[in-house]
């Protein structure tokens, strides 16, 4: 196989989320794996790694949740802390789109390299973590919140998962740079698994509620996972908790063959993958929206030496410009 043959082999196992079932142990669950499109959010930046890690795993866990669900919306997870990382932003556009970005402080951020304190719960600090759906103006925005005290993001993610008082589920993140023929390259990847036993008397023994997310809403789950009794939900959780961050992120590693290391003695199904990219929501006209919205002092104040009026998506990096008569003539002709 040449240098092409395997980038394109890899391209394929890339930047897709692969749904899958264990009926024996009567859980679901999805694997996803990014490539170019994280790769491509974290080098717009130019993030340091340590901030590229964190970030990265917020885009992967919110791939993960983002894909489950079945209608046409938005799930968004936000952070803020007192940590060098005081925020991430991850927006997911149903089914297939997603957007990132980190605030951070690089002084703050260069005292933690020094004292060794890099971990993500270190990096983050104290705060909250917002998980939020939007299913559009007709509908009442869903938003669960968690309280950040030093842990990593896949704690943050079980606690939310318990108090949601749903469905057990366990999650992993993995982050980290390649080097190829290309050069160095960011990946990241992720499982989630959830219990749900289909028999009644399963169901109550392991005292699964249905919680009060919203109707056609299955990504904020769990009970306790480590309350459940039962044998079944036991040894997946174990074998999630065998895989390695190399597993997760080997660009030769297809989701499917992963699935088949963990689960080949109980059988695993797998579905078709969602193919997932990078692209942001910002345009011309919503940026124009957004101006048309402050106050005319504040429009004013907005208004550069050069006479124009500048605004750069923090997501993506477009810059656009614009004149006050551009941004006055839509409100005077009621935009």
């Amino acid at each position: 196989m040449d240098a092409t043959d395997s980038g394109a082999e890899v391209a394929a196992l890339d930047d897709r989320v692969v749904p899958f079932t264990v009926p024996d142990l009567d859980v679901r669950g999805r694997v996803v794996r990014l490539g170019a499109s994280i790769d491509t959010i974290l080098a717009r930046h130019g993030y340091p790694d340590a901030v590229a890690r964190v970030l990265g795993e917020a885009a992967a866990l919110t791939v993960l949740l983002g894909t489950a669900l079945k209608f046409e919306g938005r799930f968004q997870l936000q952070t803020k802390s007192d940590g060098p990382i005081s925020m991430l932003v991850v927006d997911f556009n149903a089914p297939d789109v997603y957007r990132a970005v980190a605030h951070f402080d690089a002084e703050r951020l260069a005292e933690a390299e020094v004292a060794g304190l890099l971990s993500t719960g270190d990096l983050l600090g104290e705060g909250h973590l917002a998980m939020t759906v939007d299913q559009g103006s007709a509908t009442t925005r869903y938003q669960g919140l968690v309280a950040l005290t030093r842990q990593s993001l896949e704690e943050a993610a079980h606690q939310y998962f318990r108090q949601s008082e749903q469905i057990p589920s366990r999650v992993r993140l993995g982050v980290g740079a390649i080097v190829t023929g290309e050069g160095r390259q960011w990946r990241a990847g992720g499982l989630l698994v959830q219990f749900m036993p289909h028999s009644v008397d399963r169901l109550r023994a392991a005292d699964i509620h249905p919680g009060d997310a919203p109707q056609g809403h299955e990504i904020l789950t769990a009970s306790d996972p480590d309350g459940i009794e039962d044998d079944a939900w036991a040894e997946a959780r174990s074998l999630v908790e065998t895989i390695e961050d190399h597993e997760l992120l080997d660009p030769l590693l297809e989701s499917e063959r992963l699935l088949y290391r963990l689960f080949h003695e109980r059988g695993a199904r797998v579905f078709e993958p969602v193919l997932v990219r990078e692209d942001c929501r910002c345009s011309r006209e919503r940026v124009l929206g957004m101006l048309r919205g402050f106050s005319p002092e504040d429009r004013g104040a907005m208004v550069a030496d050069d006479g124009q009026v500048a605004i750069t998506c923090e997501f993506c990096s477009r810059r656009y410009v614009f004149t006050p008569a551009e941004v006055e003539d839509g409100l005077s002709a009621g935009a």
